[in-house]
């Protein structure tokens, strides 16, 4: 059955969807997800409203049922989703390509939500905003219920970054370009700010999504690249994504597994640059020696998600170079949308896929 949607003339923005979406809420540590009902949804003037594909479960949404991360209750999690646009606020939205969104078009959209005009925004770090707001991380009420990618339909708001999705492209691919791709472009391109990395040694620490897909953006920008993780399944997955050995120190080395800083600080080459990407969750404090550093003119940048460029750019590297690998076999596992508490009990097994996939209505 089709959603139908009614909106009620004049410029009121409601929404009534019928039948109505579904939303996974969690409400605590220890506590199954509850399935509310949203039979309509307040557009603002310029968002909109996405019926989700596919979703997929992300190490942060793991971290945070597991009391790993705070996060605000109620809410729905969820930030990695591919989707249409089903319906558009009075003033319309626009894509990050500055064209005008219709109904039908397939999108994702940046994890974050940018007021575009606070000194940071202006800056160039709109994922810094002043008043940031976040998809799967924000508390339902004054913005909706539909605030995650853990439902059936996400109330797009005004700010976010938004970028159709080639029809060609399966929705496992898309559906972690929100977060992992993305950010392992963003990761990549601050390497390339301090070096060309064609003929550049490049190395990953953490062979999850974000890793492996920074190895095959850094061995497309002509660099070779190794990977290492604990995990030898892992490992022998990152040859699928390009990586190999190198015969030689880093020039530039990316940590995105949060558990190797002092690994990655202690082994990049005099002059190279670090970029440390999986250090975003508490953990224990790493030591710091500033000498090595100031004496083996070592740059230190951080990456914490992304701008609306890079979203673009990391679909656009999708639906080109970055069809020669395996993200297609990145989504393991798809599950129906109402178990997901089972799906992320398996998102932490040892042997479990680089994502598990959820599906409204299946």
């Amino acid at each position: 059955m089709g959603t139908l949607l009614i909106r009620p003339p004049g410029h009121r923005r409601d929404v009534t969807l019928r039948p109505a979406a579904t939303a996974m809420v969690w409400i605590g540590d220890g506590h199954p997800h509850e399935t509310i009902a949203v039979p309509g949804v307040a557009l603002g003037d310029d968002d909109v409203l996405v019926a989700v594909e596919l979703s997929t479960i992300c190490g942060s949404d793991v971290h945070t049922v597991q009391g790993r991360r705070a996060a605000p209750v109620p809410l729905v999690l969820g930030h990695e989703c591919v989707g249409r646009v089903i319906a558009t606020g009075d003033e319309g939205a626009t894509a990050v390509d500055g064209t005008p969104l219709r109904i039908g078009d397939r999108v994702v959209w940046s994890v974050t939500i940018s007021c575009g005009t606070c000194d940071r925004c202006a800056g160039g770090l709109s994922q810094k905003c002043r008043t940031l707001g976040k998809y799967g991380h924000d508390r339902i009420g004054v913005h909706g219920d539909l605030t995650g990618a853990f439902a059936s339909h996400v109330q797009v708001r005004g700010g976010t970054a938004i970028v159709r999705a080639p029809e060609s492209l399966p929705a496992s691919v898309l559906a972690p370009a929100s977060c992992a791709t993305a950010t392992a472009w963003a990761a990549v391109a601050r390497a390339a700010r301090d070096r060309d990395l064609d003929g550049a040694a490049v190395r990953v620490h953490g062979a999850g999504l974000v890793g492996l897909t920074a190895a095959a953006i850094a061995v497309e920008r002509g660099a070779t690249v190794e990977v290492l993780d604990p995990n030898p399944l892992r490992r022998a997955l990152a040859s699928r994504f390009g990586a190999t050995c190198l015969d030689r120190d880093p020039d530039v080395v990316i940590e995105a597994s949060g558990r190797a800083v002092s690994q990655a600080l202690e082994g990049v080459a005099t002059g190279g640059t670090v970029v440390l990407v999986g250090s975003v969750f508490p953990a224990d404090p790493v030591p710091f020696d500033a000498e090595s550093a100031v004496r083996r003119l070592v740059t230190i940048a951080g990456v914490h998600n992304y701008t609306g460029v890079e979203l673009a750019e990391a679909v656009a590297f999708l639906a080109g170079r970055g069809r020669a690998y395996p993200f297609a076999d990145a989504v393991g596992e798809v599950r129906p949308l109402a178990a997901i508490d089972e799906a992320l009990v398996a998102a932490t097994a040892p042997d479990a896929p680089l994502r598990i996939g959820l599906v409204p209505g299946r």
